[in-house]
């Protein structure tokens, strides 16, 4: 008697001891490519081209930029004509400070909103220089943090929940079965959820934002979403391995090349730009637009969630349709003859 097809085709399960090597050697790579992730960033943390202003008569700022420019390749230089023009940049977010000089002494604008680790910086900066010179600075914070969180720490520490949730969301769906137009109604739907619930904790209870409150909610959702989408689209088109890869990669590389508790360009190139190109980078930069400078430089962040959601939704779509097509094209089981009588 022949053995059946189907079980010719099942894969032979590896012996014991090629598992034990697999897991003695995985999980040590996964703890070293873990620990690189976030151990290095944070050790090599150093502005590199950060958008700064100077503005005043290009005599009086000639000594300024002087100054600035001994720090190779830490700030890029935006120049305005006066105070005015320096403040809405900042309140724009095209700079995240600016040095003014006028006739009355040497001014410097912050946001500690945008990023308080770096108007911090920019003090210290400024205090060193003043100090070589004798001279005094004095210190404006433009769009100020909230005095519920003035180091950001609430903001910062929100970046980890929403991809969880996200990869919570996309597993949910996957490991349940949920197909085509049922699994983007469920992670909408739960999406929408999150953002709901997050605005209410970050907004209304601990009051650590401060903008237009459904706006906060729908950043806190699309966040959510594309990671969401992402996970599940990934299974959709690989199976449950597409899962541990989206999750992998919003863990390992979104999370701590997101900047959020520092600033994009606070890290080490290309890694800042890749971070913003991720969900939780994108996810950051785009909370603090809309809770803080009134939806100023929020366009890139949102398109690029937008993108993320859009992706990640239509896979799950196309993964749908694909394995719907190979059903009908796999051929009905041969039946065998019933005896009658």
């Amino acid at each position: 008697m022949s053995t059946p097809p189907a079980a010719q085709a099942e894969p032979r399960p590896l012996p014991h001891g090629r598992r034990m090597v697999a897991v003695a050697v995985l999980v040590p790579l996964l703890a070293a490519l873990a620990l690189w992730a976030f151990a290095w960033p944070a050790a090599r943390t150093a502005p590199r081209d950060l958008p700064l202003g100077v503005a005043g008569p290009a005599a009086a700022t000639a000594q300024v930029e002087q100054q600035l420019a001994q720090h190779e390749g830490a700030f890029e230089i935006h120049r305005y004509a006066d105070e005015a023009a320096a403040r809405d940049a900042v309140e724009d977010r095209t700079v995240y400070g600016a040095v003014v000089v006028t006739p009355q002494g040497t001014e410097l604008l912050t946001a500690s909103a945008a990023s308080p680790f770096v108007a911090q910086l920019l003090q210290q900066t400024m205090a060193e220089q003043a100090a070589a010179s004798g001279a005094q600075v004095r210190t404006v914070d433009v769009v100020a943090a909230p005095e519920a969180d003035p180091r950001g720490t609430a903001l910062n520490a929100s970046v980890l929940p929403l991809a969880l949730a996200g990869i919570a969301a996309g597993a949910a769906v996957t490991l349940l079965g949920l197909r085509g137009w049922r699994a983007v109604g469920a992670l909408v739907g739960a999406a929408a959820l999150v953002g709901v619930v997050a605005a209410a904790l970050a907004h209304s209870w601990l009051g650590v934002l401060a903008g237009d409150w459904w706006a906060e909610a729908g950043s806190f959702a699309l966040s959510t979403l594309a990671v969401g989408a992402a996970v599940a689209g990934l299974a959709a088109l690989l199976g449950q391995a597409g899962v541990g890869v989206a999750a992998g990669v919003v863990m390992l590389f979104g999370n701590p090349f997101s900047g959020a508790a520092t600033a994009p360009q606070m890290l080490p190139e290309p890694f800042g730009t890749i971070g913003q190109w991720l969900p939780p980078g994108a996810g950051t930069s785009l909370l603090r637009s809309v809770s803080f400078f009134d939806g100023a430089a929020a366009t890139g962040p949102a398109l690029t969630l937008t993108w993320w959601a859009a992706l990640g939704l239509g896979a799950v779509l196309l993964g749908n349709a694909l394995t719907a097509r190979t059903k009908r094209a796999e051929p009905a089981p041969d039946r065998e003859p019933v005896a009658v009588g």
